[in-house]
């Protein structure tokens, strides 16, 4: 399945993350982005070193009445085109010239409160809302990433 990116997304710490026209991504994350499972005792967490979501879960998320908008939930890559319900722990993204595994999903916090009406960030909590959880990555392969490369499952998992 082939997907696309849709935006690019750093800050210097918390949300929203801004988009930018393309990142290099290293082992630790995107180059130019604050993330503090990186640099907390700065020893970080490879697992957590990018966060994806996608593009048609904020659209759906929008058409319910939240504020969410791309960027405003922490996330690195926005993509679109793919079957997000089919990812799951260890799937393999080529995204641009990186490679990402999927690590686990991404557990919402306060942080996104304003991206939902009445700050219900655990409207994409995994465990209550299968499907519309953002993911959490761990770099494969460094790599550049522009806006409008494409995103291709290498790998998916046998369950």
């Amino acid at each position: 399945m082939r997907g696309f990116v849709h935006s690019v997304n750093i800050s210097d710490g918390g949300v929203p993350k801004r988009p930018v026209s393309a990142a290099n991504v290293v082992s630790g994350g995107l180059e130019g982005d604050y993330n503090r499972f990186r640099d907390e005792n700065r020893r970080g967490d490879p697992d957590r070193a990018v966060c994806i979501f996608s593009l048609e879960n904020i659209e759906g998320l929008k058409k319910e009445g939240h504020p969410i908008d791309v960027g405003t939930t922490g996330e690195n890559f926005t993509i679109r085109g793919i079957d997000w319900d089919s990812l799951s722990e260890g799937t393999v993204l080529e995204i641009g010239g990186a490679a990402l595994e999927l690590s686990e999903p991404c557990a919402p916090c306060s942080k996104i409160g304003g991206s939902f009406v009445d700050r219900r960030f655990s409207r994409i909590d995994h465990q209550k809302e299968f499907g519309w959880s953002r993911w959490l990555a761990r770099v494969v392969r460094e790599g550049r990433v522009s806006v409008g490369d494409s995103v291709n499952i290498v790998i998916t998992p046998n369950h």
